[in-house]
């Protein structure tokens, strides 16, 4: 018999555009001989199955089931496609355990810790991975620009510490436009995260598990037209994305590697995207972030790079659902 299987997207936060757009692709090329394939939507207003006429029918968050016509349906496994709160940052993963149902994304733990990027940074720098300079803020601290100055050197990156798709996110060349970055970055979290700007090429790797064995995904090079790979880098259009990157196997090598530590410090399940910049003076990847639920539109890097790997995107995600089936 077919497993049934909730495709969940939407979510809290800003990220439910793009989350829309990831739940698409994934609807599209899920394997329907293999499984049936329910789209639940997750907003704050409340948790849905919307039918193909449109008419909605309410979650019963009792056991995440649904009933239509007078049969209630129970969901095998849920396939992970909602990006921002509460579906990357282990709240709907603790949900998931408790109800003992499998799911594709990294567990509770694993996600909450990697969706707060301060420490994400912290424990692979305490593991012996390269990382950025850093100081954490919060949103009522007594930490001024002075302060923030003698820690760090110009240029940095300010983002929020929770979050993703680079929003409120910005690079400060100079001190006078410190405080304007601060102020967007709160716009998004009550936690900010400043990294000195480190020099060097910015790569990106898909990193998931097939059969128990960890695979990397090619590479893919990032060489943005603006400033840094912001949102409208990322999704409209505004960089360049080279897959497989077009780089000397050493460097490739070396990239894999730390992605594979990563995923392996940090007890990553299913599919994860986590990004470096490689460092050509020291000759080390430094990690920037990990994402566990990395987008999946049409012009998402995990997509490119499966492409690239040869498979396609169903066969992908018949590997991340027969995957979960085996935590």
């Amino acid at each position: 018999m077919k497993k049934t299987i909730a495709l969940i997207t939407g979510g809290y936060s800003g990220e439910a555009v793009i989350s829309y757009q990831s739940a698409a692709t994934i609807e599209k090329h899920v394997d329907k001989e293999k499984w049936n394939c329910y789209t639940i939507d997750i907003t704050p207003a409340g948790w849905f199955y919307k039918n193909p006429s449109g008419e909605k029918t309410d979650i019963d968050k009792n056991d995440f089931s649904i009933t239509l016509e007078d049969k209630k349906i129970i969901f095998d496994a849920v396939l992970v496609g909602l990006h921002g709160t509460p579906g990357e940052d282990g709240k709907l993963q603790g949900y998931f355990d408790c109800l003992n149902i499998p799911y594709t994304s990294c567990d509770a733990a694993t996600s909450a810790l990697t969706f707060n990027k301060r420490y994400t940074v912290a424990v692979a720098a305490f593991a012996g991975m390269s990382v950025a300079k850093s100081l954490h803020l919060f949103k009522n601290g007594t930490v001024t620009i002075p302060d923030i100055l003698k820690v760090l050197k110009l240029p940095v990156f300010v983002k929020p510490n929770n979050g993703g798709s680079s929003i409120g996110m910005s690079k400060v060349n100079e001190a006078g436009s410190l405080q304007a970055a601060l102020d967007k970055a709160f716009k998004e979290d009550d936690q900010v995260l400043i990294e000195e700007f480190i020099k060097g090429r910015e790569f990106t790797i898909g990193v998931f598990t097939a059969k128990g064995k960890v695979i990397a995904l090619p590479i893919t090079e990032i060489i943005t037209k603006k400033e840094f790979f912001d949102y409208e880098a990322k999704y409209l259009g505004a960089s360049e994305e080279i897959t497989p990157a077009n780089v000397e196997e050493p460097i490739a090598e070396k990239v894999r590697t730390a992605a594979k530590n990563a995923y392996a410090i940090f007890n990553c399940k299913g599919i994860v995207r986590i990004d470096f910049i490689y460092d050509e003076t020291s000759g080390q990847p430094f990690l920037l972030e990990i994402n566990t639920v990395p987008g999946q539109t049409e012009a998402s890097l995990v997509p490119q790079q499966v492409a690239a790997m040869g498979w396609t995107l169903q066969e992908f995600y018949t590997t991340l659902i027969e995957e979960c089936f085996t935590k």
